[in-house]
């Protein structure tokens, strides 16, 4: 079965940039080829990995991407930094924003 790594990537801004792929060291190298001037990741390189993550399931993976894509930026670097359990806190300030 092949798996899929969901990533974040670092810009070089600071922002981040969240992704799918079957190899992300390789779609790295293409974000930072800068292969295609309308991509996010254009304007902004050298980009670098932050946080990757691999799942069997290429459905399942792909659904985590796009929960990660609408995530606050404080949610992502809290992944990133590997403290899982701060995101139930982080999600009830994400909802009280939308008050």
């Amino acid at each position: 079965m092949r798996k899929l790594g969901v990533y974040i990537l670092e810009c070089s801004d600071g922002s981040y940039y969240t992704g799918v792929s079957n190899n992300p060291e390789r779609r790295l190298l293409e974000h930072n080829e800068g292969l295609d001037p309308d991509s996010y990741t254009f304007s902004r390189r050298p980009v670098q990995i932050v946080w990757c993550e691999f799942y069997r399931s290429p459905a399942f993976a792909i659904s985590i991407e796009k929960k990660i894509k609408k995530w606050s930026r404080a949610k992502k670097k809290a992944i990133i930094e590997d403290r899982w359990n701060d995101l139930p806190a982080l999600a009830k300030k994400d909802f009280g924003k939308r008050k």
